[in-house]
């Protein structure tokens, strides 16, 4: 097996709420600075996510495509020796003449890669959606971005569209590159919960392959989504045709965050107001980290989970945490050996992706709100210009040679120390939560924003 090699990833999110869109590339700047690319190389960084967005390309007509941006980019990631892996709609619904529930999205998103794959013929690696199961949950089983609907069948209309437009996309790409490769990403974690909460637990912990299955043809009339499937829009049909024309990915790319891992409790007096779930704020829902008693799955464990229900290669596409820079080092650290701790288990795992290279922008609130919050990524761009940070250093170390010794690393992150927990899966009249003021010096990560269960 070769060396785990070290990805990057741009975040680079454009999404839709309302009659706005909220975007990153310009947001962080390099919209503006083809620059950053050199930036990136000088990390050692071989193989990078890099967004091509329908939106961007083709915002008011697919007749009308504009390419100045990629043309200036593109290029430069060749000779500077950067193979991308080019998303195509990335937490987005598409241009506005399209969205995730309609007819014209799959059709569409085919010929937005149609037309990439024409102009630039030697890209080999593709991600047409990015987080499919999650871009569907957050937009139409939670309303947080558009079409804004809280609707299991809007839900599955969505995700539908999301795989059959990543299934007719690569088809179109492989006309004109028979060898381009589909690195499909999803967020991973896994649900816990109370016993009375397993029924939940269960449903969440099946949901959470679904992208995966249905892609990969395993959705039978015995898999445990199938009468939901049914039951909420989709056709038999519609769901036989996997069976027949499935669309497996090369890769498998698992985002996981650390509030990826859930607990679900019924008793929702001794959890704040916002950890509120199901219909009528049934039940908490609430990040697996903060609960003491709550045996975590962690990283390795999903990754192995992943091998052995899959068998193909995998990768680690999105490692984040929005925090100081040593626990940022202590993150990816701990998400490096969990990935190596994988491959000496048998899985194989290709690499593991420092995610948002330039940082990111208001996923404390999921992008609901242009509140300025900044998240610093490897480079730090609040002057203008990307400025390395801890990261920098630990991710020039992984990506050329994989090895990286520091002090810092000699201490637990934090969600491996006990202060970590807030609340205490007790009996009701002992269950004790901690109070807000007392959360550690870290923000939400990505998953961590207050409206995340539903």
């Amino acid at each position: 097996m070769n060396q785990l090699e070290l990805w990057g990833g741009i975040e680079c999110s454009h999404c839709r709420l309302g009659d706005r869109y909220s975007d990153q590339l310009s947001r962080n700047g390099h919209w503006h600075r083809v620059s950053d690319l050199d930036a990136i190389a000088e990390l050692g960084i071989k193989t990078l996510r890099y967004p091509l967005l329908w939106e961007h390309v083709a915002p008011n007509s697919p007749d009308e495509c504009d390419w100045s941006w990629a043309d200036a980019r593109l290029p430069r990631l060749r000779e500077l020796g950067i193979n991308p892996i080019i998303g195509l709609v990335h937490h987005g619904s598409g241009p506005r003449y399209t969205a995730l529930h309609q007819d014209n999205f799959a059709t569409g998103l085919a010929r937005h890669a149609a037309s990439i794959a024409r102009r630039y013929p030697w890209l080999t690696h593709f991600t047409p959606v990015n987080e499919p199961l999650t871009t569907a949950r957050f937009s139409c089983l939670y309303g947080h971005w558009y079409p804004h609907t809280s609707c299991d069948r809007t839900f599955v209309r969505a995700l539908l569209n999301e795989l059959d437009g990543t299934r007719q996309a690569m088809r179109a790409i492989r006309e004109i590159n028979p060898a381009a490769q589909l690195v499909q990403t999803e967020d991973l974690g896994q649900a816990h919960g109370t016993p009375a909460m397993q029924h939940q637990v269960e449903f969440e912990n099946h949901r959470r392959w679904l992208s995966f299955d249905i892609l990969c043809g395993r959705v039978t009339p015995e898999h445990p989504f199938w009468g939901y499937l049914l039951e909420h829009g989709a056709s038999e049909d519609e769901l036989r045709s996997w069976h027949s024309d499935p669309c497996p990915p090369d890769v498998l790319g698992i985002n996981h965050y650390l509030t990826s891992e859930r607990f679900l409790d019924e008793d929702t007096a001794h959890y704040w107001d916002c950890h509120s779930a199901g219909s009528g704020g049934r039940y908490a829902d609430v990040e697996a980290v903060r609960v003491g008693c709550v045996q975590m799955a962690g990283v390795q464990s999903l990754l192995e989970q992943a091998w052995q229900r899959y068998h193909l290669p995998l990768a680690i596409t999105e490692a984040h945490l929005n925090c100081t820079r040593d626990e940022q080092v202590r993150w990816l650290n701990y998400v490096w050996e969990s990935a190596e701790g994988a491959r000496r288990a048998g899985a194989d795992v290709r690499a593991v992706t420092v995610w948002a290279l330039l940082g990111s922008f208001d996923w404390n609130s999921l992008l609901t709100r242009d509140a300025g919050f900044y998240e610093v990524g490897v480079f730090d761009v609040r002057s203008g210009q990307p400025r390395p940070t801890m990261l920098a250093t630990i991710s020039k170390a992984l990506a050329n040679g994989g090895v990286f010794r520091h002090p810092i690393l000699q201490s637990p992150g934090w969600w491996q120390r006990p202060e970590r927990i807030h609340f205490r899966h007790q009996p009701p009249a002992e269950m004790h939560a901690v109070h807000e003021d007392a959360v550690l010096e870290e923000s939400p990560d990505k998953t961590e924003a207050l409206e995340y269960a539903a």
